[in-house]
């Protein structure tokens, strides 16, 4: 009877552990399903998965970063914040501390963002990625003064970098510096000109200055120079139908089409590149692709003001008008923001009128 007993516990037992492993074979499973999903920049459908394997798998603090990360994709900047101040870094002190930057700086918490980062460049001084991380993270969000204090910081470490000093152009350009942004993008082409980042220069310098001629044949000439960026390739294709290109100049049209195809191929997260997408399909009478590329660029950068009158000309056509009003409805309530928030800032910057730079979680110089 004794042995039959134990003979129970053990087989008890060894269910237990088999339990126990399946259960943490799927949470492993759902953690590494989110962290694909997060490199693609589908922060919003990763969320589940890291939720449902939460306290559940061996790498916790993998699991609490790529959370945290996603919260900052979506937005969800004090749900971020919360699990940044708790998880400690460790030898990723200056990882953390940067994404923490990124999470106050959309929770419009400037001086505790330029504490962190300056945490993240005390422990990684060189590392060029923690500024221009953050200093997109203030280009989202209309900090244009507090993205030059972040890139001063990153200059006194760093003050040759081409990235920097673009990030900086781009940022004075939303300043209304024009001469001092032409004067950093002409520094870039001349640290870097065999460089990416040296034709994206080049072609951002054309479209602030409002030459889109000369954008086109920067873009052209990069690409042709064996640098297809995402960026370039979204220029050249925003920038030709700038130019007029539409469905009856079947050379530019189709150019620029390609082009768009190519950017949101390499880069799904960036909203810019499906919005001309979008557009592109719409004039060619293809209302589902253009929804389908509208839709995620919403989904990507829901803040990105560019999306919402296309979407609802795209839903009208598809014979939904509720959509079409919601997709208004929407555009109307950020104007409203914006319109607040340039009221509320000191002497107010119109900015460029132009794309955004993209979803602080898809650099536009990486």
């Amino acid at each position: 009877m004794k042995g039959f007993r134990i003979g129970l516990a053990l087989l008890a037992a060894g269910l237990l552990y088999a339990a126990g492993t399946h259960e943490r074979e799927q949470a492993e499973n759902e953690l590494q399903a989110g962290i694909a999903l997060t490199k693609r920049g589908q922060f919003q459908e990763a969320l589940p998965h890291f939720l449902a394997a939460r306290g559940r798998v061996a790498e916790d603090f993998a699991l609490e970063f790529n959370l945290a990360l996603c919260y900052v994709g979506t937005r969800q900047f004090p749900q971020a914040i919360q699990i940044l101040t708790h998880i400690g870094g460790g030898r990723n002190a200056a990882e953390v501390d940067n994404l923490l930057a990124q999470a106050l700086v959309g929770d419009h918490q400037q001086e505790a963002a330029m504490k962190a980062l300056q945490h993240s460049a005390d422990a990684s001084p060189n590392n060029e990625r923690l500024y221009l991380l953050v200093s997109e993270a203030c280009l989202d969000e209309g900090l244009y003064d507090l993205g030059m204090r972040v890139l001063e910081v990153g200059l006194r470490n760093l003050k040759d970098s081409p990235r920097l000093l673009f990030e900086r152009g781009l940022l004075r350009s939303q300043l209304e510096q024009a001469d001092l942004a032409d004067r950093d993008f002409q520094l870039v082409r001349k640290l870097a000109p065999d460089a990416d980042i040296a034709w994206i220069a080049a072609a951002q310098q054309a479209l602030v200055s409002g030459n889109v001629q000369e954008a086109i044949r920067a873009a052209r000439e990069g690409i042709r120079k064996g640098h297809p960026h995402y960026l370039l390739l979204t220029m050249l294709g925003e920038a030709l139908l700038r130019a007029g290109a539409t469905p009856a100049s079947a050379a530019e049209f189709g150019e620029a089409q390609a082009a768009l195809e190519r950017a949101v191929a390499e880069r799904p997260g960036y909203s810019s590149a499906h919005i001309a997408l979008g557009r592109i399909y719409l004039a060619r009478q293809n209302v589902e692709g253009a929804i389908s590329q509208l839709e995620t660029a919403r989904q990507r950068d829901p803040r990105n003001r560019a999306v919402y009158a296309a979407l609802a000309t795209a839903w009208r056509r598809a014979g939904q008008p509720d959509k079409a009003r919601e997709a208004l409805a929407a555009l109307a309530e950020l104007n409203r923001q914006e319109a607040a928030r340039i009221g509320s800032a000191d002497g107010g910057h119109s900015g460029y009128a132009g794309g955004r730079s993209g979803r602080r979680t898809q650099r536009t110089t990486d």
